[in-house]
């Protein structure tokens, strides 16, 4: 079983709290697929306005949960570690569904499956689960870029 704690997700993922939405990786296989968990917390920032009388994870950032799944997946698949010369993007965000809240003491349950890698574009079916039950659902699309190729457009 290939699993990573939170200090070995920092190596591969540039991200840094309030935005590092990975907790833990529980598997991944080269290529094809990774499973990793984000733990839920009330005192995440983002509840202080979303919503104070009802706290829910703004879907935006389940969907930024399973694209930062989606990376480390890729940068393990690719065998290197992110540097300050590269960069993971979003290309496309496809058939986003919502289908339950995800609260405070909830453990968002991430399955990312790459189904192909053409031309510089990573292609993913992710799904997110709470307790079982389907939360969020998506086809991302995500590159590598250098820094200094970052403003050019991305040819799809």
């Amino acid at each position: 079983m290939n699993s990573l704690d939170i200090n070995q997700i920092k190596q591969y993922l540039p991200h840094r709290y309030p935005l590092l939405l990975v907790d833990r990786v529980l598997n991944w296989e080269s290529g094809k697929t990774i499973t990793a968990i984000k733990n839920v917390t009330v005192n995440e920032e983002f509840f202080n306005g979303h919503f104070p009388h009802k706290p829910v994870m703004p879907g935006v950032l389940m969907i930024e949960a399973l694209a930062q799944t989606a990376a480390l997946l890729s940068f393990l698949t690719a065998g290197r570690k992110p540097d300050d010369q590269s960069v993971v993007y979003f290309v496309g965000i496809d058939g986003a569904r919502f289908k339950r809240p995800v609260e405070p003491g909830d453990q968002l349950k991430m399955d990312v499956e790459l189904l192909r890698s053409t031309r510089g574009i990573w292609k993913y079916k992710a799904q997110g689960t709470v307790n079982g039950q389907l939360a969020v659902e998506a086809e991302l699309m995500c590159t590598m870029r250098s820094v200094n190729d970052a403003s050019q457009p991305v040819e799809q």
